[in-house]
């Protein structure tokens, strides 16, 4: 009967602190998750799994490693909040895949993406053609984002929490040189300051960064 009754006690906690746990690591759909928060459930799940067979291990040393993940996934999201250039480099950024029309086969070949997965993700969008697409993007969670070439307009953001995106300047034609020249022009002189940026149908949307009192 003690056995039963650990069992359930120990199944309880644990949902318990799993559910916590998921809770503060805050609110992102399956299909978002990156590498490394895929990594983070599925270590946390096998720690979880062992913590309800190992009946003779201490339960808060069998749930010590959840916690230590967590804190450890707490502190890179925090870090790569602050920090653009450390988010890219442990998420990664979209790749271009489409432009124009035209398959981007050199990006495909660097992120290991085959014809065959391009087109089905195409047919699944509702895509007929290669040639009806403006933009796709291959995002870090391996889903393809899709912009139509009647969908208007596409916006890509220049700069993004005081980085400037240099892949973007590339893709519409423009160089940071540019983009400083045309930031002062309009009273902006410190992208650092500069939360988000775009350039919209010939006219700028500039938001600054939160002052902090």
């Amino acid at each position: 009967m003690e056995d039963y009754t650990l069992i359930i006690f120990r199944t309880i906690v644990l949902y318990i602190i799993l559910l916590v746990v998921f809770r503060l690591m805050g609110k992102r759909e399956v299909g978002e998750l990156s590498i490394v928060d895929l990594a983070i459930f599925v270590l946390m799940g096998e720690i979880a799994a062992i913590a309800l067979d190992d009946y003779d291990r201490q339960f808060f040393k069998a749930v010590l490693p959840i916690i230590l993940l967590f804190l450890i996934q707490y502190l890179n999201s925090w870090l790569i909040l602050k920090n653009k250039k450390l988010r890219d480099f442990i998420e990664g950024d979209p790749s271009l895949v489409i432009r124009d029309g035209y398959i981007c086969e050199a990006e495909m070949k660097k992120q290991r993406y085959n014809l065959d997965d391009l087109l089905q993700q195409l047919r699944e969008q509702g895509v007929c053609s290669v040639q009806d697409v403006a933009y796709a993007f291959l995002e870090q969670s391996g889903k393809l984002s899709i912009y139509q070439k009647d969908q208007g307009g596409f916006i890509l953001p220049l700069i993004l929490d005081g980085y400037v995106d240099k892949r973007h300047l590339k893709i519409i034609g423009k160089d940071e040189k540019w983009l400083v020249h045309e930031l002062l022009v309009n009273g902006y002189p410190n992208i650092r300051d500069i939360f988000y940026c775009s350039y919209e149908d010939g006219k700028w949307f500039v938001q600054l960064r939160a002052r902090k009192y």
